[in-house]
């Protein structure tokens, strides 16, 4: 058994799959999760059940989060049964939300105080690549902490990089999904018009995958827009906050702008299904 005790918070569809990926290759792994039904699964596998992170840091070396937004990020530090509410000298703690920057440097200067390093470890990919180790881990943060934890993200990622100090990676997968969302109205977009003009939908993705702008998200949005299956890999809200999140540090170009106004506007209705349903609100 590999002998650092792994802390794992956030059991949402990525933060699941990740963290099975740490148990299957033998670390001791304990969860700590707000909604309780979500831990079966891992304590099936194997893991501890920790009931606060206060309880969960105690027990561990290395901890992992996984989490929707800034506020859970401050409410898992700062809450009465947070990780700040008990020593923590020593431990490395791993953020792998899409959070901002600001959040990220606050709380690594804070950990420095108490004698813990923070990374910032946003990840690029979907539910399938994090059930497939095949994530890309792009990581913020001291270049010692980076080293020790790398061998860890490794089991979650193909690839795993140190771009700098802390919010630097938060801000690399602001970048990353602000183009995953411009290319998903763009692909919504193009589909609408196609089918307006008497193209099959079938027919326009046959030829998107096999021209030279093919590529894996055309091919499973598309499969899921043939199948008008929203079932979310990534929620519409989600790209929503991380679009803000992108403004809010100066992402202000005109594909920006309206791209944001698009998936806005989609929220209310389309909001808990997949990003691609999008293309719901492009139709009218």
């Amino acid at each position: 058994m590999n002998t650092t005790k792994i802390g794992w918070i956030g059991l949402g569809n990525m933060g699941i799959p990740m963290a099975e990926q740490l148990i299957k290759a033998d670390y001791a792994v304990t969860v700590y999760n707000r909604s309780k039904e979500k831990e079966a699964a891992l304590k099936e596998m194997g893991a501890l059940i920790a009931e606060t992170p206060k309880n969960l840091i105690s027990q561990t070396e290395v901890i992992i989060l996984m989490v929707s937004d800034d506020a859970a990020i401050e409410q898992i530090f700062n809450g009465p049964e947070g990780l700040f509410s008990v020593e923590i000298s020593g431990k490395i703690i791993v953020n792998m939300s899409t959070v901002s920057p600001a959040i990220s440097k606050e709380m690594a200067a804070l950990c420095k105080e108490k004698g813990a390093e923070y990374l910032d470890a946003p990840v690029s990919g979907s539910v399938k690549q994090a059930e497939t180790g095949q994530l890309v881990i792009m990581v913020g943060g001291d270049e010692a902490a980076f080293e020790q934890v790398k061998p860890i993200l490794e089991k979650m990622g193909k690839m795993v990089v140190r771009l700098g100090d802390a919010g630097v990676g938060n801000v690399a997968k602001l970048a990353i999904n602000s183009l995953l969302a411009l290319y998903t109205q763009g692909l919504a977009e193009t589909v609408v018009f196609a089918n307006q003009q008497g193209i099959k939908t079938e027919d326009l993705l046959n030829l998107l995958n096999n021209g030279a702008i093919a590529n894996v998200f055309t091919k499973i949005k598309g499969d899921a827009i043939i199948a008008d299956n929203y079932k979310p890999a990534f929620a519409l809200k989600h790209i929503v906050k991380d679009l803000n999140l992108a403004k809010a540090i100066g992402l202000n170009s005109p594909l920006a702008k309206t791209t944001l106004q698009t998936f806005e506007a989609a929220t209310t209705r389309y909001g808990e299904e997949d990003l691609i349903a999008v293309i719901k609100q492009v139709k009218g």
